[in-house]
This record gives structure tokens, sequence and C-alpha cells, in this order.
């Protein structure tokens, strides 16, 4: 698994539908050094592949944060880059 990878074939599927979550605004993150993720109020049983992506820079938290408390999670410029292929089309 490489979630720094720039191409959405490198990334896992577990991966893909981490950041798909996030960009339906169905995920929180926890604001810690090392975030874990929520999606759709319950914590993902992978909390690995969730701090892989948010160390690699795909998804993050907003800025301002209290550590320790759940904030909704947003996609970088990255992470939109790596789904925007993979999108239906319209």
């Amino acid at each position: 698994m490489n979630e720094t990878a720039k191409d959405p074939e490198d990334l896992s599927c577990r991966a893909l539908a981490m950041l798909r979550a996030v960009a339906q605004g169905r995920a929180e993150i926890t604001v810690s050094l090392e975030p874990d993720l929520y999606v759709d109020g319950l914590p993902c049983s992978d909390q690995v592949t969730a701090h892989r992506l948010a160390h690699a820079g795909l998804i993050r938290m907003p800025d301002g944060g209290v550590p320790g408390t759940l904030v909704p999670a947003e996609l970088s410029e990255t992470g939109q880059d790596l789904l925007t292929p993979l999108a239906p089309a319209a």
C-alpha cells in the first residue's frame, strides 16, 4: 500500500473509499498528531491507512481545532486531484 502516491491506481480500494467519504462530507477527523478518521459517526477499522492518508497530505483537519476534538475532515488539493479522474461522467 502506498498512500504517498500521486496516482489513484497506487492507492488501495480502502484508501480510495476513505477519500470518497471525506469528499462526500461524511467524515470527521481528530485533531491530533496521529489523526483518527470517523465515517458516518463510526471509527474507521483501518486507522493505519487513515494516518497514512493524513501524513501524506491527502486528508486534513481544518485550522484552529482543539486537540482531541472531532472536526470535519477535508480533502487537500492533492486528495481532490486523485479523486477527479475517478468521478463518474456527468
